[in-house]
């Protein structure tokens, strides 16, 4: 029999960092679902890649920028008017620290 990999302590934590409330039912099949999706990424390490060239894009693209053109802006009211808050031409944002 194998290990099992995934453990109830490990759905509460993940359902705690994606800040999701989970009951009982449902730990239960995400814990089973999260196992399974494991034993699949597992089987990845059967492939053989010895000749498979590392990659960090799927397309062979180098430097793809766009010209960097000066335009018109919108006007400050413009960006502003649907700011939940705003202090003169200022976004005003909850202070973080």
């Amino acid at each position: 029999m194998e290990k099992k990999v995934i453990k109830r302590e490990d759905v509460e934590y993940l359902s705690k960092l994606a800040r999701i409330e989970l009951n009982e039912q449902e730990k239960n099949k995400f814990e089973k679902e999260l196992e399974k999706i494991l034993e699949y990424v597992s089987k990845l390490n059967e492939v053989n890649t010895e000749n498979v060239i590392p990659t960090y894009h799927v397309l062979p693209l180098k430097n793809v920028f766009r010209e960097d053109i000066q335009g018109e802006s919108m006007p400050k009211l413009e960006i502003l008017k649907n700011a939940p808050d705003r202090d003169e031409n200022f976004f005003k944002v909850p202070r973080i620290i």
